[in-house]
């Protein structure tokens, strides 16, 4: 129960617009005036007061009869989002992907021509791969990047093409932009990533990408393993699921769907 100066500190008709809000769901898209103060617990009089108050700010719309929400309530949302630091979001969903795999897993941005590991959750075990924040590679040749490259617009990739050094990294690695294409629409396609030791002998990866509000791809999540310790099929079996439901989870915190690049 709130003391009498915490009432006093308190506006009712914020709170009544809040709950209002509140009200509508999946269950109850569209509501008359007489359900929506049903919903809330106001009377009819406060009830549309509250609903013509939120139509006028821009967060209700009426056909005259029925009332609904408008996109607009999303910013409500999307403020909250846009001032926490995208690794706080991830850092859980990337502890349970280590755990359940028992790789190191790793969040990475586009920058340029490079991925920049963001920030990355390491396993303990002594054969693991070494990876700092801060590490820079380059995009042609990682999971990471070719996530972050595949939700790249056709001019944007233009502009990445003209400024990529395409070396051979290992006989494995991309070396025309004709074949980087290539790659980039099978992991559109599919929406995730693997690389076959084209960074470094030895060393595989798999990512898939972290979406925004706004459907753009904003981060790659991934992991890598030893060819020695895990097969290709391996990989796509016991890693990716988790890491699918990782990516997915944060995605739907930022407010995106599910997390298929084929889907803009």
């Amino acid at each position: 129960m709130r003391k009498p100066d915490e009432e006093r500190d308190l506006i009712r008709a914020l709170s009544r617009g809040l709950d209002m809000i509140l009200a509508f769901s999946h269950h109850r898209v569209r509501m008359t005036l007489t359900e929506a103060a049903e919903a809330t617990g106001l009377s009819r009089p406060t009830a549309r007061r509250i609903l013509l108050t939120l139509q006028d700010q821009g967060y209700v719309r009426t056909d005259g009869k029925t009332f609904a929400l408008t996109p607009r309530v999303l910013a409500l949302g999307y403020a909250y989002l846009s001032s926490l630091n995208l690794t706080e979001i991830t850092q859980p969903f990337m502890e349970r992907v280590v755990q359940a795999t028992g790789e190191g897993c790793s969040l990475a941005t586009l920058d340029d021509t490079d991925v920049v590991y963001v920030t990355r959750v390491p396993t303990h075990r002594v054969t693991s791969i070494t990876l700092a924040t801060g590490t820079r590679l380059p995009a042609h040749a990682t999971s990471l990047g070719h996530v972050l490259l595949a939700d790249l617009t056709t001019a944007e990739l233009d502009r990445y093409l003209s400024r990529a050094d395409l070396r051979p990294l290992t006989a494995r690695t991309i070396r025309t932009p004709a074949e980087l294409i290539e790659r980039l629409n099978l992991v559109r396609e599919q929406g995730w990533a693997m690389v076959d030791q084209e960074l470094e002998e030895g060393l595989r990866s798999i990512a898939a990408p972290v979406r925004d509000a706004n459907g753009r791809v904003i981060a790659a999540m991934g992991l890598s393993s030893l060819i020695a310790t895990t097969d290709a099929d391996a990989v796509r079996e016991q890693l990716l699921p988790p890491l699918l439901t990782a990516t997915n989870g944060v995605s739907t915190e930022l407010g995106a769907g599910l997390n298929r690049m084929g889907e803009r």
